[in-house]
Formats: C-alpha cells, sequence, structure tokens
C-alpha cells in the first residue's frame, strides 16, 4: 500500500480519489460512514468571498473541480452556479467589503459591487434594508450528503480501499513507513495523511507537533418549503456580534440556514453535536433582515456537526514537520466545504510529486510550535 488517508470526510475521500487517480494504491479508514462527520453538517456553501487571501489559489482550484464534479464522479452531487451574495446594511461594513475587494483582486477574485436599488431590481425581497451588497456570480452550493459518497465511490472504481465503521487504535511508525492498527486490522502504508478532522490534533500529537484545536458544533436549520425563486446563496457584510446569518433555498424550496448563533462546544467522545433549541429565536430575528419573507415560516428541522477550529481560523495542512511521510490536512473551521475537492487535488498533488503548485506556507503545522522564548506561537 502507498498510502493510508485516515479520515473520511470530504478531505479524506478526495485526497482518496486524487491520489487513486494519479495511481497510486490507496486505503481509507473512516470510524462510521464516509461524509457523516462535519461535511454533512455544512450548510453546503461554495463561495470565496471573504476567505483569508492566502485560501484563495486554493479556494480556486476548488471552485473549477467543483465545475467539474458530474462529470469526473459520474453523478450529480447538486452543484449550483446560483451566485453569492453578501448584503450590508451599514456604512463601516461597506467599507470592509470594499477594502476586501480591493485587496482581493490581485489574488484573482473579482466582486461586483451593487447599490440599493439593484439589489432590489435583481433579487426582489432581499435585504430591503440593504445599502449595498457584494456579488459573485460564479459561486454557488452543493449538496453535502451527496459529495463526500460521490468521492469514496470514484475512489473505489479506481481502486482504492474505503474501510468504514472502523476504529483507529495504534499508529505506528516502521522501517517501511506506517503501521495502522484499527478495530479491523493492521494496515501498512509508505505515507500517511491525516484528514480527521476535528479528530486530526490527536493523530498530530502522536507524532509531537501539538495543536490547540477546538471542537465546535454550528447552528444549522431547514423550513418547511416555499415557492421556489431563482436566490443566490446569500450572507453578510457585518461587524454586529449575533448578525452574521446566511441561508439558501434548494430546488425543493426550502431555506436552509446558519450563522447569527454561537457554535456549541462538543466533546471529542463521542463527538455528537446537537443544536440548542434556546438559538434559534436569534438566528430566525437576524435572517429576518435578510429576507423578511421568513417571519412566518415554519422550522422543520435543526442540526449541527463537530467541526475543528483553530484560533487563527486557517487550517493545518501539508507535510509533518517531525515525521517524514506524515501529511496532515485538517481544522478547516467551519470553512472547508468549498475547498474539500482543492484540498484533495492538492495533497494528492503534494504526496504523489512532492510539492504543490498551490501556496501552502500560512498553513504549515510547525507554526504552533514552541518558540524560543517558550511561548506557543500562531502566525496570522
Amino acid at each position: 500500500m502507498d498510502v493510508i488517508v485516515i479520515g473520511g470526510g470530504l478531505m479524506g475521500t478526495a485526497a482518496t480519489y486524487f491520489l487513486a487517480r494519479r495511481g497510486l494504491r490507496v486505503t481509507l479508514i473512516e470510524r462510521h460512514r464516509v461524509g457523516t462527520g462535519a461535511t454533512v453538517a455544512s450548510f453546503g456553501n461554495i463561495r470565496r468571498t471573504g476567505r483569508h487571501l492566502t485560501q484563495l489559489p486554493l479556494a480556486h482550484r476548488s471552485r473549477t473541480l467543483w465545475g467539474e464534479a458530474e462529470r469526473m464522479l459520474g453523478r450529480d452531487v447538486e452543484f449550483r452556479v446560483a451566485g453569492h451574495l453578501r448584503l450590508i446594511f451599514e456604512e463601516d461594513a461597506l467599507a470592509d467589503m470594499r477594502a476586501y475587494a480591493t485587496a482581493a483582486r490581485p489574488w484573482g477574485l473579482e466582486l461586483e459591487e451593487l447599490g440599493a436599488n439593484e439589489i432590489h431590481a435583481r433579487f426582489p425581497g432581499l435585504g430591503p434594508g440593504a445599502i449595498a451588497a457584494s456579488y459573485s456570480p460564479q459561486d454557488g452550493s452543493g449538496n453535502p450528503r451527496l459529495i463526500a459518497p460521490a468521492f469514496a465511490d470514484a475512489a473505489q472504481r479506481l481502486g482504492a480501499q474505503i474501510i468504514e465503521e472502523c476504529e483507529v487504535g495504534g499508529i505506528d511508525t516502521t522501517a517501511a513507513g506506517f503501521r495502522v492498527t484499527t478495530s479491523k486490522g493492521s494496515f501498512e502504508a509508505g505515507r500517511l495523511l491525516n484528514t480527521a478532522g476535528a479528530w486530526g490534533a490527536r493523530i498530530a500529537a502522536r507524532f509531537g507537533e501539538p495543536v490547540p484545536l477546538t471542537p465546535r458544533g454550528p447552528q444549522m436549520g431547514v423550513t418547511e418549503p416555499l415557492p421556489h425563486r431563482v436566490l443566490p446563496v446569500v450572507g453578510i457584510w457585518t461587524r454586529r456580534h449575533g448578525m452574521d446569518a446566511y441561508f439558501r433555498q434548494v430546488e425543493r424550496g426550502n431555506i436552509i440556514f446558519g450563522g447569527a448563533a454561537e457554535r456549541v462546544d462538543v466533546p471529542l467522545d463521542p463527538g455528537h453535536a446537537k443544536a440548542d433549541p434556546a438559538r434559534l429565536p436569534l438566528q430566525l430575528r437576524a435572517l429576518r433582515q435578510l429576507l423578511p419573507a421568513l417571519d412566518k415560516v415554519s422550522v422543520i428541522r435543526t442540526w449541527s456537526g463537530c467541526e475543528g477550529y483553530l484560533a487563527d481560523m486557517l487550517p493545518v495542512m501539508g507535510p509533518s514537520a517531525t515525521t517524514p511521510g506524515l501529511f496532515h490536512s485538517f481544522g478547516f473551521s467551519g470553512h472547508g466545504f468549498q475547498l474539500g475537492p482543492g484540498v484533495g487535488e492538492t495533497m494528492a498533488e503534494l504526496i504523489a510529486m512532492g510539492d504543490t503548485e498551490i501556496p501552502l506556507h500560512d498553513f504549515r503545522i510547525e507554526r504552533f510550535t514552541l518558540m524560543v522564548n517558550g511561548e506557543s506561537s500562531a502566525a496570522m
């Protein structure tokens, strides 16, 4: 075996597919079922707006792959180019948006600025009090329930081994690479990829690479079906705490929403996150500012999922700083869904070729190592 991948979310299944496509022999090990962790809890937003600038090359690569996903994977993963609209209600937020748009332009992201009249003409019913908006017309959404299984199935067709319901016990280095002992036997490979999400820091710590990761759960919900409109994914630019709501409408008419609520703490054992009903009124209040029609709509389900958050909100992505043949890709801080296909292709490129065209310096794990003065460093 050439590579063992630990963790079967979007990052892990995408990496397994792209590694297999390069001709490597790959085994993916998932403790539950593929795509049932943080991936399935995602909102499904495929957006580049607002990303840390150094994430944009990865986001652009991933957006291209989302556009190829149906042909590449052989099934519809409900990627829809609906556009991404972020409404603005305050002057300071407008200044923030304009500063970001200017800074992002050299990184290849062009945002349209819409005035109040244009918002109301193009997107009637949205944000009646908005003074402006940013619009990224080539972004959109995808189905979190479909994408990881689609990558896993496609990887299997290329010869990858997908092992589900499999608990990892020991991980040891050997003369040839790594041995992973699990509830379904031992597996050996020359290289190991850690895509274990919120559990990724535990694996890194086994190799002397502590990462200050906090497991948190977002609060997501979905409404009853409404008459369908051709709506973009909608969010907000704001400095006001508790108002950062976002939503999208699926083709069946339901509104999927999130944001505007503190993420809940999640114990890693067993790692099950639950939505807090007490936070729902705050979410709905923020959402009404974006779409007043939600005032009399019933919420039919809420959910959460276990995600790994880092203080600088940037992932760990790249080779281990302590162990040759070990690679990490975790800690996407609730912002990983859009990046998933690009992460998979980039990690496969790095593992197979020893380098990648995507800049990963800001995501290196050694940014968390102890400095000479004994203080912990998390380079922003």
